[in-house]
């Protein structure tokens, strides 16, 4: 797992049990990095979203953490409360939020004047497409490809596993409010 990777997971990795899945997940994201126009610090600056206007503050790493760390909070309550109906595979969920916007360092490059845009490539592939693309190639598990592949609106046609679903409603309460909220 490489330095930069470490940077922008610094405990969220370590939350996956099995050593060989965490290690594809880094992977995944040292693949991404490769291949992004962006860097770990733009990641920590740019906005999480190009949907939710000029003003947006919370930058995607922020974002992103907040999903994880929703998700893993929800899992444990999910399995406290269901466990013998609707069990939680807690490597399989937080494997799946940490990677779920992986894509977008695809889909995103910068203008010059640093400022984050959909690129020509996110034009014709949107982030989840991307992410799987990039997490099988590293041999992540269809379980979580599922997970990227379903965490955004193109999951709305099939049907998610339960850890999908999690991901799916952590990473939208965190989204919509910026985007849709009452303000009174």
């Amino acid at each position: 797992m490489t330095e930069r990777v470490k940077d922008l997971w610094h405990q969220e990795l370590m939350w996956i049990g099995n050593e060989e899945l965490r290690e594809k997940v880094a992977k995944t994201w040292e693949l991404a990095l490769e291949r992004s126009a962006l860097t770990g610090d733009d990641l920590k600056k740019i906005p999480f979203t190009l949907l939710a206007g000029p003003d947006m503050k919370v930058s995607f790493m922020a974002h992103k953490v907040a999903v994880v760390h929703i998700a893993l909070e929800s899992g444990k309550k999910m399995n406290h409360f269901f466990k013998e109906d609707l069990p939680v595979d807690m490597d399989t969920l937080i494997a799946g939020a940490i990677l779920a916007d992986v894509g977008k360092l695809l889909e995103y490059e910068l203008d010059e004047n640093g400022k984050s845009f959909q690129g020509n490539y996110g034009k014709y592939l949107r982030h989840p497409f991307s992410g799987v693309s990039i997490a099988e190639e590293c041999g992540v598990p269809p379980e979580v490809c599922h997970i990227i592949a379903t965490h955004a609106g193109e999951g709305n046609m099939v049907k998610r596993t339960t850890e999908a679903y999690i991901v799916h409603h952590a990473d939208f309460m965190t989204f919509l409010p910026f985007k849709t909220r009452l303000q009174v």
